[in-house]
Order: structure tokens, then C-alpha cells, then sequence
């Protein structure tokens, strides 16, 4: 079993270094055991590449991403069929800062039509890579915007309404990181002390093809027993440096993670999904639901390797349903391995970014949005209706609650959002900070707040979701617009054919 002795957070390390994995095909764990492809930290992992770029005529960075078929060797024997972004899995890290104007290419080399999204990101509701902005086979899509939002690490997607589950396991992600200011004293040098951690679960046929059999038992969509991480198998990294930045992004489908150290010690959290926090949190655990991130920074000695593990998530459901769901899955996510000499690293800064702010006592409006049998206030995603319309500049709140016995979350699009309170109290300390992704447990409510600024258009709509991905496939999303004086939401064409 995992040791549970508690450390400081650059204290030494110590305790074996046990975990389970998922068994029958994720549905249930076996306690004390691995599957042989997790039986040991074998393969180096492999550092998503930063995206070309290059400035246009008129200043603009411009990157270039192609979405193709490739194949991955998960398992020993036949390869396994993905598909990739200039690659054949997921895709590069692309990177920019505050206040400058992106273009991104997406080109569509895949058989059927796509969209690519992106996760967290301020832009225009045309630019946003939602189901309406379909990319077709053959064609390229070039969004443009400028990022008006603090450093981050956000990520991108494909969206295709009642498809996104497919895509996405198939491998179409990646990150998008906005760089902070370099006077900042956190570790920056990407893929050395700045480590990009994208932690996928694959399911694979016996013949090692993508198995997206849905089970009928669990309510999840696909949960796999195949731990990927930047789509490696059983990965280690080799660390110079005594501190080290690890960027978690759930990538999953519908698998939580719960995210500690092997031997228990503290490590400081020092961003959530919209940016940094105001000052580091000393913790031992962050859960992670899917599309969820956060940045941790773990501090290391010489010499020693230290697992990275996912432990059992408080997923607020019955145990016999969170056995089916994935919550009582134990799994090895990745080892840290220290160099006998470490690089010496600054002190983490005491204070951060900004405290987050919002004047949420007199809200322009009050909504709720109910959660169960796979629809929102009783009503599945029509791609034709708009559901709400906001007005710009203005706050709203609004209270989510989980009506089902079956774990949900909630995206929405275009914002960050401050959680107020979770069923009358203050939100835990690991979500003080800015957020686009939260877990609601069942028969949980909790309200959040936004301000909607900047963009306007009552015809080109946002979501707002389960970001469970065969829930939100199923029909739990809906869609909002962003209005400007005197507007009113327009009409949306009818749903688009699949490609």
C-alpha cells in the first residue's frame, strides 16, 4: 500500500511507492495490483513540441495545426489507430501572451468533418470552435483573436456536437499555455522544469484498437485502464532542478483524478484553470475532473524518484457506483526522477497573481441550471435554440445542482468564473481561484459568478455543459449569447449534419 506519512513540501522523500490500477476495463479497481502494461516507469516521457509560429503583416502570431489519422504503439503487437495534431496523437503546446493577436490554422485531414476549441480562452463566440463552427474534411478554419485574460494554461479541443467523446479519445488535444511575466520567480524552462502533464485513459480491443464500447453499467461513456500521459505508457521524466512545474491537464473523457505524491508530501498549488492563484497553497491532494487543470510545483532531492499517483476521488456517490464510475481506481501516473545534482531553484514567490475580484451582491440576474438524465432544466442540447441571453458587461450568478445519483460537471464557455459557495458554504481553498471547470457532486448546489465583456453577437452562440464527454454527447449542454444594448437573441440554423 502507499505510505500516507505526511512531509514538508521540500522535505525528504521516503515510502514505497505502490499503486493500483483500473481492472476490467475500468470499471472497478483491483486493490495491491497493476496491469502489465503499468507494471513499472519504463518510457521516457515525451514533451508535447512548442508550435511554430511565425508574425503575419500585421503582427499577428500565426501557428499552423493539421488534424490527421496516425497510429501510437500503446501495447506490444499491432499499433493502435489515433488521430493526432501535427502528429500522430495529440498536439504541440502552443504558447503566446497577453495582449497579442493569434491566428491559428486549423487544417481537417481527418475522414469526417471536426472543430477545434478553445478550452478556457476569451474569444469571439465565432472564433470559439464550438459545434457551429464545423471544420470539414479537406478544409481549413482560421479563428483570430487577442488574449485579453492573465497567464494561464488552457487547452484545445475538438467540439463537434455528439461526437466530442470520440475525437477527443481518439487524441485530438493539446495545450495552449499564456506565458506570465518573467519577473515572476516559478519555473519556466518548458520541458525541463516547466513539465506539461496531459494524463489520458485508453480503452484497446484485444487486437489494441480503440474499444469505445459503451458500457451498460456505470453511466460514464468510455473509462479506460490505459494510462497515457502526453500519450506515453508508464512515463518517467528526468529532473535537473530542485523544483519542478507540473501543468496537470485532464484530458480524460470521463476519468477523475486525484492527484498526490506517492509518499504523501506537500506540494505548493499555484494555478487553477484560469490563471494563477493570489499566493501558493500547501496541499497534498488536487482532484481533477475532466477538462479541469491546475499547476503544482513539487520540490525533490538528489537522487530520489518519486511516483506521481492518482488516489481514490471523493466522487460523493454510493461506493458500489463509484466502483463503475472510476473513483475507487488507485493508478500511477508518472515518476520523478531527481538528478544526483539538483540546479537550485528560487524560492516560490509568496504572492502570485491577483486576487480574484467580483462584485456579485447585486447580480443583473439569478439562474439556475439543473443537472439530470443527461439534459439541463429538463431540456437536451438543441443545436437550433438559444437557451439564454446575457447582457454584456454585466454579472450574473449562477446556482448548478446536481439533481442525479451520477457525477456531473459544468463547463461554460467564454468565461472565467468565481464559485461563490457550494451548498451554502465557501468553496474548499484549492477553488478560491478563477475557474471554467468545476465537479458538482450529486445532490450538490452550488453557485457561481461571471461577468460577460468584450464580445456580442445574439446569432453565434457559447456553451454551457456537462464536460463529462458522453454526457454533454448525450444532450447535457445548452447554449448562450453574449448581447450588446438593445439586442435580443436571433435565430440559429438548424443542427448541423455530421460529416
Amino acid at each position: 500500500m502507499v505510505s500516507r506519512r505526511s512531509v514538508l513540501i521540500c522535505g525528504l522523500a521516503g515510502g514505497p511507492a505502490i499503486a493500483t490500477a483500473g481492472a476490467m476495463g475500468g470499471m472497478w479497481a483491483t486493490a495491491g495490483r497493476r496491469t502489465e502494461e503499468q507494471a513499472a516507469f519504463v518510457n521516457k516521457l515525451a514533451i508535447p513540441p512548442l508550435a511554430r509560429s511565425h508574425h503575419d503583416r500585421q503582427g499577428r502570431r500565426v501557428f499552423d495545426l493539421r488534424a490527421a489519422p496516425g497510429t501510437m504503439q500503446f501495447r506490444p503487437g499491432a499499433p493502435t489507430a489515433t488521430w493526432g495534431i501535427n502528429g500522430p496523437f495529440l498536439g504541440p503546446t502552443l504558447r503566446a501572451r497577453r495582449d497579442e493577436t493569434v491566428v491559428v490554422n486549423v487544417r481537417n485531414d481527418l475522414p469526417e468533418a471536426t472543430t477545434m476549441h478553445w478550452h478556457g480562452m476569451h474569444v469571439p463566440p465565432m472564433m470559439d470552435g464550438g459545434p457551429h463552427q464545423l471544420i470539414p474534411p479537406g478544409t481549413t478554419w482560421s479563428p483570430t483573436w487577442t488574449i485579453r485574460q492573465p497567464a494561464a494554461t488552457l487547452w484545445y479541443h475538438p467540439h463537434p456536437h455528439g461526437r466530442t467523446a470520440r475525437h477527443v479519445h481518439h487524441g485530438l488535444a493539446g495545450m495552449f499555455i499564456i506565458d506570465e511575466t518573467e519577473a515572476l520567480a516559478l519555473p519556466r524552462r518548458y520541458g525541463e522544469d516547466d513539465i506539461p502533464v496531459i494524463i489520458q485513459d485508453k480503452r484497446l480491443n484485444a487486437d489494441n484498437q480503440l474499444n469505445e464500447e459503451i458500457p451498460t453499467v456505470g453511466g460514464m461513456g468510455v473509462l479506460g485502464d490505459l494510462i497515457t500521459v502526453n500519450g506515453t505508457v508508464s512515463p518517467y521524466v528526468d529532473v535537473r532542478f530542485k523544483r519542478v512545474r507540473l501543468r496537470i491537464l485532464n484530458a480524460s473523457n470521463s476519468r477523475f483524478y486525484n492527484i498526490g505524491m506517492a509518499d504523501d508530501r506537500s506540494f505548493a498549488l499555484v494555478a487553477t484553470d484560469g490563471g494563477l492563484l493570489s499566493a501558493p497553497l500547501d496541499t497534498n491532494r488536487v482532484q481533477l475532473s475532466p477538462g479541469e487543470r491546475a499547476e503544482i510545483v513539487v520540490c525533490l532531492r538528489p537522487g530520489e524518484r518519486l511516483p506521481v499517483v492518482s488516489y481514490r476521488s471523493d466522487l460523493g456517490i454510493h461506493i458500489g457506483d463509484q466502483r463503475f464510475a472510476g473513483g475507487s481506481d488507485v493508478l500511477e501516473i508518472l515518476e520523478l526522477r531527481a538528478a544526483t545534482d539538483l540546479n537550485p531553484s528560487p524560492p516560490l514567490p509568496t504572492t502570485l497573481g491577483e486576487r480574484p475580484e467580483l462584485d456579485a451582491s447585486s447580480p443583473a440576474a439569478v439562474r439556475t441550471f439543473e443537472l439530470a438524465n443527461f439534459a439541463i432544466n429538463g431540456r437536451l442540447m438543441d443545436p437550433g435554440r438559444i437557451d439564454i441571453g446575457v447582457a454584456k458587461d454585466t454579472v450574473e450568478v449562477w446556482e448548478v445542482a446536481n439533481l442525479d445519483e451520477m457525477p456531473h460537471n459544468f463547463h461554460v464557455h467564454d468565461v472565467q468564473f468565481l464559485i461563490l459557495s457550494v451548498d451554502g458554504g465557501p468553496p474548499r481553498p484549492e477553488l478560491s481561484g478563477w475557474k471554467d471547470t468545476f465537479y458538482v457532486k450529486p445532490r450538490t448546489r452550488a453557485r457561481i459568478a461571471m461577468r460577460f465583456r468584450d464580445y456580442t453577437d445574439p446569432r453565434s452562440p457559447y456553451m454551457y455543459h456537462c464536460h463529462i464527454l458522453w454526457h454533454e454527447d448525450q444532450g447535457m449542454m445548452g447554449q448562450f449569447v453574449v448581447l450588446g444594448p438593445g439586442e435580443k437573441p436571433g435565430t440559429l440554423p438548424q443542427a448541423h449534419a455530421h460529416g
